[in-house]
């Protein structure tokens, strides 16, 4: 595989991982079950779902917009991401998405932010409370630019990204995690090495940000990769939703996708479908989908991918990932 396929499975599969999480997120287990059963297509979302109502089978949402964006601004920047204008980009989509009648907005945490930035504090300044996924959910076209075979340099680029709104130790170490599993994949690393270098980095990247309370990602990440479930998928299901949970906070729902992501690396699940259990999960499925699609599209590949879901997306939101995907890679 070229570093160009890696890229693109990893782009790719994180549109695929939102698109197939977009029609349960934020509804329970239990409320999965009884509209889907379990989510082995793209689905339409329906009149009642609580964010994304009446969006069509294979529609992403923030995360694979706000990825774009970063990846744009990479680009603009030739590497280097201005907090400033991050923001800027940021509450110009909040905009637009608010124009198009959507409810699918700003997270807790990068809205905090915006807010705070508006208010007159600086980007640094504005980033100080941001626990939750918006910057691990957005990290991928970081993973993509730089390389992680210089990891002070590479961990800095993260930082740069994640400052303005999650500048805190817990969302600084939950980006550079899936970032670094991303950045290796693409270098050819097999899954299980670059979830090995991804606990690694969220080590290092811990010593960034404002401290703030909350399990430890690379603690966490640890833990959650030696659950043995002797191909029970059911129990591991039960154990991802209940006790390491599924909301928007980095320490939950950035360790479920690594703790799939080596079930699929022993494997004990094919990619695609550790990809359909993330987006069945409950909670806040389609980041947990997004998050999981990049790491194993970058570890394993473009043909990983089911070719007609891919082929779906991209038509049901006119997406057409090739150009950035090609200047992320020259950025590297």
């Amino acid at each position: 595989m070229t570093l160009l396929n890696r890229a693109l499975g990893a782009f790719y599969g994180l549109a695929l991982g939102d698109a197939l999480g977009m029609p349960t997120q934020s509804l329970s287990r239990a409320d999965i079950k009884a509209r889907f059963g379990a989510i082995n297509d793209l689905q339409d979302a329906g009149p009642d779902q609580p964010i994304a109502a009446n969006m069509p089978a294979g529609s992403i949402t923030d995360d694979t917009e706000q990825a774009i964006l970063v990846g744009q601004l990479l680009i603009e920047g030739q590497g280097r991401i201005e907090p400033s204008v991050l923001a800027q980009r940021l509450i110009e989509w909040e905009a637009e998405m608010q124009a198009k009648g959507s409810q699918d907005l700003l997270g807790p945490s990068t809205k905090r932010a915006i807010e705070m930035i508006l208010a007159g504090h600086s980007p640094a300044e504005a980033g100080r409370y941001g626990t939750t996924n918006g910057a691990a959910m957005r990290i991928t076209p970081v993973g993509i630019a730089a390389d992680i075979a210089d990891p002070e340099r590479f961990i800095q680029s993260v930082v740069q990204a994640c400052q303005v709104t999650h500048n805190t130790t817990l969302g600084i170490s939950s980006a550079a995690a899936v970032a670094a599993v991303v950045s290796a994949g693409i270098n050819g690393m097999d899954l299980g090495e670059a979830l090995n270098l991804g606990q690694q980095v969220a080590q290092q990247a811990e010593s960034h940000g404002h401290w703030v309370a909350g399990g430890r990602m690379a603690s966490r990440i640890s833990w959650a990769r030696t659950i043995s479930i002797d191909s029970d998928k059911a129990l591991l299901a039960d154990l991802l939703y209940d006790v390491i949970g599924t909301s928007v906070a980095s320490q939950e729902s950035v360790v479920v996708s690594f703790a799939l992501a080596q079930q699929v690396a022993i494997g004990e699940m094919r990619g695609f479908e550790a990809l359909c259990m993330a987006a069945s999960l409950g909670g806040d499925t389609d980041t947990i989908a997004a998050i999981l699609g990049a790491m194993l599209g970058a570890c394993l590949g473009m043909d990983i991918w089911p070719a007609e879901m891919i082929d779906k997306v991209k038509a049901v939101n006119g997406l057409a990932l090739e150009p950035l995907v090609q200047g992320l890679l020259a950025l590297r």
